[in-house]
């Protein structure tokens, strides 16, 4: 284990963090908010006395970066840049109980968007500023981020790769050009295009400059934080028509946004994870709007608001327009449904991702014909190639441990007493990082009433959920930090 190499790139990850903190920093000073300028302040202070030493000072004496290596990084970093994160909600007094603060500024930097807060509009501009910017940096990723900006070792792509493996969501990653570096560029300069063009689409609706901001950068990384109590369910129909645009937009592997940006748009357009998300979109929002239809004054009425929550689901960004734990079973079952299925590999969005459940619906197929032709041969194939033997095991053992540690979650958080539908889609809900849930965690509801214990529980489930288990999951193992 290079420890010297793993608390580098940490302590480099903290000074970024407190760069980053400058905006909202200024944010309250400028519109005088004393109590949130004192908390930023210090917090910066902090991340830089922490971060400083370990990423600049104290040299490496071999800078080589293994699986392992990778792995421990990303679960480390993500956890400091968490609890370093939380300082200025707990130091500026606006979050005074640390499991509080702890628990949103994860939501954010996860982009799950759960949050304990029942009056979110009570902490000022500085502060929701900087709990949207949470979902944006986190939305792509830290370590990408910070790839970026320097590669993080002294080579090339060989040991980047183990760091992003384990930060990126998805069956596998692969780079766009011959380095890692620029590979990273151009997804962050994508992903920076769509946030301002969202931005100005929606000051075009009328927002003010720091709604339509604040609504991009929660937008853009999946995540659901929004400046008003209400959620998104005030802003006009134009608004929210565009927020359900750009929900889509992210929810997409941004490769493809690449091989449109080289002309490849055939290709892009027939990819075979996109035409299953586009199916699930498409036959999701007609079940429910048929279900629904009662609800609404009209039909364009209610296919707004049902392809915006199917949308917010399905992203799991976690915005609301329409408090959907009221409409009938069957379409909360759906959205159950959807919360585990979730976005796109490649994207800022969680849950299994689609590109899973299509081949593990392809090994369950594969399994049934071998059941009674058990001397054929049959491959499964995936955008015109071979999926080997090993990923297939791999997807299936890491969907097989995705439910498991949804019903851990959910068992442990049972001590509060609350109902079972509760405490199952709460711990489903961070797991994907969707955000709402049902029953008492639904879509006018919050996390503000589970007891500490359990908060901490969803925190560390919120955070194994974004780094696809793995990276958390390490930490807990003895034999990880042998040498």
């Amino acid at each position: 284990m290079n420890y010297r190499m793993i608390s580098g790139i940490v302590g480099k990850v903290l000074t970024v963090e407190a760069a980053f903190m400058l905006p909202a920093l200024l944010i309250a000073l400028f519109c005088r908010e004393g109590a949130a300028a004192l908390g930023f302040g210090a917090a910066i202070a902090a991340a830089l006395a922490a971060g400083l030493p370990f990423g600049f000072l104290l040299k490496p004496r071999r800078t080589d970066i293994f699986a392992r290596d990778g792995l421990v990084t990303v679960g480390l970093a993500w956890l400091s840049v968490s609890l370093f994160g939380a300082l200025p909600f707990l130091l500026s007094g606006a979050m005074p109980n640390f499991f509080d603060a702890f628990f949103e500024t994860a939501s954010g930097f996860t982009t799950t968007g759960a949050t304990v807060l029942g009056d979110v509009e009570a902490l000022g501009f500085a502060l929701l500023y900087w709990r949207s910017f949470t979902h944006w940096l986190g939305g792509m990723g830290v370590l990408v981020f910070l790839l970026v900006l320097n590669p993080l070792t002294s080579r090339n792509s060989g040991e980047n790769m183990h760091l992003l493996r384990a930060e990126s969501p998805g069956v596998r990653i692969t780079k766009l050009v011959p380095r890692m570096r620029d590979s990273a560029s151009i997804l962050y300069m994508i992903y920076i295009v769509l946030t301002v063009v969202q931005a100005i689409l929606l000051l075009c609706g009328g927002n003010s400059l720091f709604d339509s901001v604040c609504l991009a950068l929660g937008t853009a990384g999946t995540g659901g934080f929004a400046v008003r109590n209400d959620s998104a369910a005030s802003y006009s129909a134009y608004t929210q028509w565009i927020i359900t645009l750009f929900m889509f937009l992210f929810s997409v592997n941004f490769n493809l946004y690449f091989l449109i940006l080289l002309g490849q748009v055939k290709k892009a357009l027939g990819n075979e994870e996109l035409r299953g998300f586009l199916l699930i979109i498409f036959f999701s929002t007609a079940a429910i709007l048929v279900n629904t239809r009662h609800y609404f004054g009209s039909v364009l009425e209610g296919l707004r608001h049902v392809m915006f929550t199917v949308l917010t689901i399905l992203s799991t960004s976690g915005f609301v327009t329409v408090d959907f734990d009221q409409w009938p079973q069957f379409s909360r079952t759906m959205l159950v449904l959807l919360m585990f299925i979730g976005a796109c590999a490649g994207s800022t969005g969680g849950g299994l991702k689609v590109v899973r459940v299509q081949l593990l619906i392809k090994t369950v197929y594969r399994a049934i014909r071998r059941s009674f032709r058990p001397n054929s041969v049959r491959l499964i194939h995936n955008e015109g190639e071979i999926v080997d033997d090993k990923t297939v095991a791999g997807v299936s053992a890491y969907i097989l441990l995705y439910f498991l540690l949804i019903g851990a979650a959910a068992f442990l958080i049972s001590v509060d007493g609350r109902s079972m539908e509760t405490n199952f889609t709460a711990a489903l809900s961070c797991m994907s990082n969707v955000g709402p849930g049902m029953d008492g965690v639904g879509a006018v509801q919050n996390y503000g009433d589970f007891s500490n214990f359990s908060k901490l529980v969803l925190t560390l489930t919120m955070l194994t959920g974004r780094l696809e288990i793995y990276p958390m999951l390490v930490l807990v193992f003895p034999s990880v930090w042998k040498k």
